[in-house]
């Protein structure tokens, strides 16, 4: 059945009704205050640093972008391998143009199996011992930020030659140049935290010297950066009070918390993690519209999400990974052996980005377990007779009523295989029996209705989106007349 079918108004407010005030219910419970690394590090330890390098990148990139905009892509290059040379040392830059150059030869060969066996091997050196410390010794000087500076923009480099070496071989006419590969890699804002931009969008808007902007493009800048503004302030104040990161690390405290307020914290450290990614890449993304580029857009909230297709937390990561794995080998994903071929090479490669680690194992496992248990229920449901029944014997609005019990449970999936990598093994568990085990049938089944009005209402917001974006054809004036007559 179509996402354009419609509910009763009636039938929707109840779902708002029972989604807020079990929200409210499932929240009031956390009265304490929360800190991590990455928030701390970007917004207070050393925000005036990074601050002070974006705001160099912005001020020098625009004046000359005035005077060259033809060349505004090696003005970009020059100022960021400044930057990481002040910062990071003459090694660290030796260190990744040594990598950089490998890849770029590889490229050459214009072979694509080549590329990914050099490209991931180059990634392994820093994801594992021995290599990772023998390369990180190189690097002399020691500050609080030089480890997250060094493994970040080492992953992301690599990352990028890779987009670099797999575009090289797409190219028929000849190669892509050295040079090339230098603007792209070293353009700062991207280089340390990312996000990811495959090279062939970068390279085609760094190079476009067409400046001009659409209208009211500067003002949606604008507003976007005085948003990103607000929430930080609001989120730095507002988890000031909640301890939603600390607390699952207390198994004892856990232990005498209600099945709802497990719930409420597994889901709220979720909502946290996307929080953290919207904003900080909100960040690095108004300084680059600045430049005239299209960065990848932050991952889509955690609240949206009931399938494992549209999950992410690194939109530029999940972008990569699309084009270059999934999609590439998945084709359109209606095969069952061709997606799950697909999906364990796309997860094989997020465990060498993310770390080899048994959690990371055991997180990437139950994923990709999700992402293709979704193909095999859907498969199963689309063959007689339940796609007879749901053609012929039910309405559409009862068909979306059945499909989002499904999303339901499914989004539960998600929030408890995601916990294992924002928090412990031990902590999913726990909630995962309080659910499942002892808080069944009250608990389990409350929670499950909860989350299917939270669905209910996305859904609905979808339904009128895709209505905005594909209006329904309206008939001609003459077609209408005929069938009044």
């Amino acid at each position: 059945m179509g996402i354009k079918t419609a509910l009763p108004k009636s039938e929707l407010y109840i779902y708002t009704a029972v989604l807020s005030l079990a929200l409210l219910w499932a929240g009031s419970w956390i009265i304490e205050a929360s800190s991590d690394f990455e928030w701390v590090m970007w917004f207070t330890t050393f925000r005036n640093h990074i601050l002070f390098a974006l705001s160099g990148h912005v001020i020098f990139a625009k004046i000359c972008s005035m005077v060259s905009p033809k060349n505004r892509s090696l003005i970009y290059m020059l100022y960021g391998s400044l930057a990481v040379l002040i910062t990071m040392g003459w090694t660290y830059i030796t260190l990744i143009l040594s990598h950089c150059i490998i890849l770029y030869s590889v490229a050459l060969v214009k072979r694509k199996w080549l590329c990914f066996v050099a490209g991931l091997t180059s990634l392994a050196t820093f994801k594992m011992e021995p290599f990772n410390t023998w390369q990180e010794g190189f690097v002399t000087g020691s500050f609080d930020l030089q480890d997250v500076l060094f493994y970040g923009g080492c992953g992301f480099s690599i990352m990028r030659c890779m987009s670099f070496a797999l575009e090289n071989c797409e190219k028929k006419d000849g190669n892509y140049s050295f040079i090339d590969l230098i603007k792209y890699n070293f353009y700062l804002p991207f280089f340390f935290f990312g996000p990811v931009m495959t090279f062939d969008r970068f390279h085609e808007q760094a190079n476009n010297p067409n400046l001009t902007r659409k209208e009211r493009e500067m003002w949606n800048i604008t507003i976007h950066a005085l948003v990103h503004l607000g929430a930080i302030l609001v989120v730095d104040v507002f988890f000031h009070f909640l301890y939603i990161l600390t607390i699952p690390s207390d198994l004892k405290l856990l232990k005498q918390l209600s099945d709802w307020s497990l719930a409420g914290l597994a889901y709220s450290n979720l909502v946290y993690d996307w929080v953290k990614s919207a904003v900080m890449f909100g960040v690095i993304n108004t300084v680059s519209r600045l430049d005239h580029l299209d960065p990848p857009q932050p991952p889509k909230c955690i609240t949206m999400l009931y399938v494992f297709a549209e999950t992410h937390f690194d939109r530029g990561i999940n972008d990569w990974l699309c084009k270059y794995v999934y999609d590439y080998i998945g084709e359109n994903h209606d095969a069952i052996f061709k997606e799950l071929l697909a999906t364990i090479c796309t997860f094989s490669v997020t465990t060498l980005w993310l770390g080899p680690c048994e959690l990371v194992y055991i997180w990437s496992f139950f994923n990709c377990f999700g992402l293709n248990f979704e193909l095999w229920v859907a498969k199963f449901f689309s063959l007689p007779p339940f796609s007879t029944i749901e053609r012929n014997l039910m309405s559409e609005a009862m068909s979306r009523r059945i499909r989002g019990l499904f999303n339901a449970v499914n989004f539960w999936q998600i929030i408890l295989y995601n916990v294992l990598a924002l928090n412990s093994l031990g902590f999913a568990q726990l909630v995962t029996k309080r659910l499942l085990l002892k808080g069944f049938p009250l608990s389990t089944l409350s929670v499950l209705f909860v989350t299917y009005c939270g669905v209910q209402l996305i859904k609905e917001r979808e339904r009128r989106q895709a209505l905005l974006d594909d209006p329904e054809p309206v008939p001609p004036p003459e077609e209408g007349k005929q069938k009044a007559e």
